[in-house]
């Protein structure tokens, strides 16, 4: 689990839009670009190049 003051400034490296966390996935989420940042070891992964596209689904959802 991630600590929620990390969460509270933890911004997509991309756009700098604010970042969900799903905690069941281990990823942080990036509507507004539709990436999914991985959290490996409680550690965010922050690369555009690890990160995994959203589905359509999941985008909207």
């Amino acid at each position: 689990m991630l600590d929620k003051k990390l969460l509270a400034i933890l911004v997509c490296p991309l756009c700098k839009s604010s970042l969900r966390y799903d905690l069941e996935r281990q990823e942080l989420i990036c509507r507004a670009d539709g990436l999914a940042f991985p959290v490996r070891d409680g550690i965010p992964v922050m690369l555009e190049e690890e990160a995994r596209r959203l589905t359509v689904d999941e985008r909207l959802g």
